[in-house]
């Protein structure tokens, strides 16, 4: 059998932290906090609105209709936290369709 060569180098290998100027490593405390987008009271009204739809008992607004879409009820339950006022992003304008 062939005998295997040791490596004898001497270099370090990094640990993957990055060191500042001063050469002491970076904190995570120093990372920038982000707000959240969504408040927990959304959270809640979404996380109704996809149990009612799983349940089969979430209706669209209009019609009355069923809700069978997960992206309609998560719609459904965005709206409803806007209306009682609850910390969610505004719509993105939509373009529609004309009819002639």
């Amino acid at each position: 059998m062939a005998a295997k060569k040791k490596s004898t180098s001497t270099r370090k290998k990094s640990s993957g932290h990055k060191k500042s100027a001063s050469g002491r490593k970076k904190s995570s405390s120093s990372r920038k906090k982000s707000k959240r987008k969504y408040s927990k009271k959304s959270g809640k009204k979404v996380e109704r609105a996809m149990h009612e739809m799983k349940r089969g008992q979430l209706k669209s607004g209009r019609s009355g209709k069923k809700v069978t879409s997960r992206k309609q009820a998560v719609a459904i339950g965005l709206s409803e936290a806007r209306e009682s006022g609850a910390k969610v992003p505004s719509k993105k304008p939509t373009s529609r369709k004309k009819k002639s």
